[in-house]
């Protein structure tokens, strides 16, 4: 590296990807921010160049300087091997400047931490990482020891788990060539501790989220499903609550979709019949609603996944969060797979469920253009990601769905073939078409609450409450997903003066239980 390297990397004055110190007298700054490009996007910290002027000056690099350095990049944990880059200064002979290029955090990575704080980069600044950011990277590294999926199951053995299914699903696998044909006759349990759903030679969270029968201890394997009349939640058409594994969800979620959409009828060239086919393809709702199921975050028992259909859109809403480097404009391009529970990620891949990781959004679109509807749309509030999909505009080739005579189920829907043989179908519990809170706390929350838009400050104030992130997490995003309350400024999440009210549908619950 020359002088000429170093003018050519100021040029730009500092920013997310670099940081400019006058001299080493800087360093316990400069080391903040060198763990903050470690747990970034990486970065060159320069000593020797004024940060407003940029006017390279250099400094003098003795036996001390060097052993100053040693000793604060042994302050980097885990350790990183880095040497400096030491390059005269011409106009200043005698003076080096010091650089040092660290490599960005990558998926799976420890977080870093300098002498025992962890940092990272917001645009040029360096910051204390969150906890909640911390705490989730740390989860990632080790998930066999902080994932809630590979956590002992409670309440569950493996009696409980649904034979049928998980033999369906190797089965699937087999056929697919993705599970050698002796898994047919292994015991049920040597499958499952290769697909890490064991630990300790019992059952984790995620055998239980895929195949238990038993969800009694599990108060989060719900599905909310909602038809609303016209394109807000002011009023109800249907409502209903479906529980059960992961393979009952989908089954539910499925049915109601089916139940509620249009077929649409044309003409093909490859048989010259008219073709019945959901007004969104089945194909795309399939993968979406997989793919909730599969990376929620399941240890936020408190939320729900949900699938709300409007007149004019259907959204399925997610408790979880957005692969790391991908936002809802960038979500659509190419990119690895970032599962969030690998291991059931693992499982439903052998066994066909995943088609193969990182494709479930392109195959979304794909099926979307190959039946000529719009694209679905990806957004992120800071609680659910959310997928909405445009319902086509009615012409005179839509049909309005007919249920069958079965379980209110159209003619045409299917279960998954893990399904095993029919028995009563205890799996969904039917509710009347009104609100129903879906947890105590968001209860609370509507009987507290007046009819006048509440900062977010006044609310807390009612429960007496100072953490403002678990306020948000166990009242105010449930409570947002139910469509109990809205935003004055709905367009704008972090609008300085945002304010919350009770929704109609809220109201009237409230009118109805208010001596409950």
């Amino acid at each position: 590296m020359t002088i000429d390297d170093i003018k050519a990397l100021i040029a730009s004055d500092e920013s997310r990807t670099l940081e400019l110190k006058k001299t080493t007298g800087e360093l316990k700054d400069g080391m903040h921010a060198a763990c903050a490009f470690l747990n970034t996007e990486g970065g060159w910290l320069i000593f020797g160049v004024a940060p407003k002027s940029l006017k390279i000056v250099g400094q003098q690099v003795t036996d001390d300087t060097k052993r100053e350095i040693a000793q604060s990049l042994a302050g980097l944990e885990p350790a990183y091997d880095i040497p400096p880059i030491y390059v005269d200064v011409p106009e200043y002979p005698g003076n080096k400047v010091i650089a040092f290029h660290f490599d960005g955090w990558e998926w799976g990575e420890k977080p870093y931490t300098f002498r025992g704080r962890p940092y990272y980069k917001i645009e040029s600044t360096t910051k204390i990482m969150p906890r909640d950011m911390y705490d989730e990277r740390i989860r990632i590294h080790e998930p066999h020891s902080y994932s809630w999926e590979s956590l002992p199951a409670r309440g569950v053995s493996f009696s409980d788990l649904n034979r049928d299914r998980i033999l369906g699903c190797i089965r699937l696998g087999v056929e697919g060539g993705r599970i050698p044909e002796s898994a047919l006759t292994a015991p049920i349990e040597d499958t499952l501790a290769k697909w890490k759903l064991t630990v300790n030679g019992a059952p984790t969270n995620g055998a239980a989220m895929l195949f238990s029968n038993n969800i009694y201890p599990y108060d989060n394997f719900q599905l909310r499903l909602a038809r609303f009349l016209g394109n807000d939640k002011l009023e109800f058409i249907d409502n209903q609550r479906a529980e059960g594994n992961f393979f009952d969800l989908l089954d539910a979620g499925m049915a109601f979709l089916f139940k509620h959409l249009n077929l649409s009828g044309k003409i093909t060239n490859r048989s010259l019949m008219r073709e019945e086919r959901l007004e969104v393809p089945v194909s795309a709702l399939r993968e979406a609603l997989i793919n909730a199921l599969a990376h929620r975050q399941w240890e936020k028992a408190n939320l729900t996944i949900s699938i709300a259909v409007y007149d004019d859109r259907v959204e399925i809403a997610n408790p979880g969060i957005l692969p790391p480097k991908i936002t809802a404009e960038t979500i659509k391009d190419s990119h690895e797979s970032y599962p969030y529970n690998r291991n059931m990620a693992h499982a439903l891949y052998r066994s066909t469920f995943l088609e193969s990781w990182g494709s479930g959004i392109r195959r979304i679109i794909e099926a979307c253009r190959e039946q000529g509807v719009e694209e679905p749309s990806w957004r992120w509030d800071g609680g659910f990601v959310y997928v909405t999909f445009k319902r086509p505009v009615k012409d005179d080739s839509s049909t309005a769905q007919v249920p069958s005579k079965e379980d209110d189920k159209p003619f045409n829907y299917r279960p998954t073939t893990a399904q095993p043989p029919a028995k009563d179908d205890l799996s969904t519990t039917q509710a009347r078409p009104k609100y129903d809170p879906s947890t105590t706390q968001v209860s609370q929350l509507i009987k507290l609450m007046g009819e006048d838009y509440m900062s977010l400050k006044d609310i807390m104030l009612l429960f007496n409450l100072n953490s403002a992130k678990r306020f948000r997490e166990n009242y105010l995003t449930p409570a947002l997903s139910d469509g109990a309350i809205e935003r004055l400024y709905p367009d704008q999440l972090k609008h300085p003066k945002q304010k919350y009210r009770l929704t109609e549908v809220a109201k009237e619950w409230k009118s109805a239980n208010k001596n409950s």
